[in-house]
C-alpha cells in the first residue's frame, strides 16, 4: 500500500515536470519567432534609411558640389591602326562626366561632331604607344581636350569634367 500512494504522489510530479518542458519550449519559440519578425523589420528600415540617406541630391547638398552625371557615348568607339604594316584594331567604351545637366543636354544635340572628332583622333594614334598606360592617359586627356574645345564652341562652356575610358581593347 505504501508503494502505491508513492506512485501517485510521483505521477503528478512527471505531469508537472512534462508541462513545464512544453511551456519552455513554447515560450522558446516565441522568443525565436519575435526576435526573427523584429531583426527583419529592423535591417529592411535600415536598408531604407540608408537609401534615402544616400540620395544624390543630399550628397550634394551636404559637399556643396552639384551630383555628378555620366553620360555614355554608344556604340563604342573601334577604329583601325597600323602597326608595320599589320591591321590592328582599338576599341573604346567612352563616358562623359559632367556636374551640369542643362550643359549636356545642350551638348546632346552636337553628338555627331564629338564622335566624329574622336574618331579621327583614336584612328591617328600609333599602337606601340597605346600598349602602355601612360600612352592611354595621354590619349585620354587629349579626347577630354576634343570634346571641351566643341563644347566651348558650340554651348559657350566648358560642360564636359572628364571623359572616361570604361573599356579599352587593344588587338
Amino acid at each position: 500500500m505504501a508503494k502505491k500512494e508513492e506512485d501517485a504522489g510521483a505521477a503528478p510530479e512527471k505531469k508537472k515536470g512534462k508541462l513545464k518542458f512544453i511551456l519552455i519550449i513554447v515560450v522558446g519559440l516565441l522568443l525565436a519567432i519575435g526576435a526573427s519578425v523584429g531583426g527583419t523589420w529592423y535591417f529592411m528600415h535600415k536598408s531604407q534609411s540608408n537609401k534615402e540617406e544616400k540620395a544624390p541630391d543630399a550628397a550634394a547638398a551636404a559637399t556643396g558640389k552639384p551630383a555628378a552625371i555620366y553620360e555614355s557615348l554608344s556604340p563604342a568607339f573601334v577604329v583601325n591602326l597600323t602597326q608595320n604594316g599589320k591591321q590592328r584594331y582599338l576599341q573604346v567604351s567612352i563616358t562623359l562626366l559632367t556636374h551640369d545637366q542643362a550643359g549636356l543636354d545642350a551638348l546632346k544635340v552636337h553628338l555627331p561632331v564629338i564622335r566624329n572628332n574622336l574618331v579621327m583622333l583614336l584612328s591617328g594614334q600609333d599602337f606601340a604607344t597605346l600598349a602602355s598606360p601612360v600612352g592611354i592617359e595621354m590619349l585620354r586627356q587629349k579626347a577630354t581636350a576634343s570634346v571641351q574645345e566643341v563644347a566651348q564652341k558650340e554651348v559657350g562652356k566648358l560642360v564636359v569634367d572628364q571623359l572616361l575610358f570604361t573599356n579599352f581593347v587593344l588587338q
